[in-house]
């Protein structure tokens, strides 16, 4: 079992951990220090025992506030995941019917019509504006 030395709040300290969690325990030391360093910052110098049970208070204080934090998210997860389940669950829509207005074969025989009399016009507009050219 290694020991690593860290430092928190100014003062060196041999700690023992399990191989491979050296690095962890680096990470935490400094989130000690960072707390113990506030702590010597703000009320100077404070005997070992009262230092670090002060620091870790402060720790366990912002760890609860992002517990909390996270059980906030993991409920809001949880409501999305409910409507998103109870949207997919849905039976599909009832299919809209939609009328399209049919044209009456009168109505087109006469366009029709209408269209073959408008080129027919205008076939003998041009015939009489290429006589009157020549």
């Amino acid at each position: 079992m290694p020991e690593v030395a860290i430092t928190v709040g100014g003062r060196t300290f041999q700690v023992a951990c399990q191989d491979g969690e050296e690095h962890y325990l680096h990470a935490a030391a400094k989130m000690l220090d960072t707390e113990a360093r506030v702590l010597s910052d703000q009320i100077g110098r404070l005997p070992e025992a009262r230092m670090l049970l002060m620091a870790g208070l402060m720790l366990a204080d912002k760890t609860a506030g992002l517990e909390d934090k996270v059980r906030e998210q993991e409920d809001r997860i949880a409501q999305l995941v409910g409507e998103r389940d109870a949207l997919q669950n849905q039976p599909a829509p009832e299919p809209q019917r939609v009328e399209v207005p049919v044209v009456p074969q009168s109505v087109t025989d006469t366009l029709a019509e209408i269209a073959a009399r408008a080129e027919s016009l205008a076939g003998e507009i041009e015939e009489k504006a290429g006589q009157s050219r020549e």
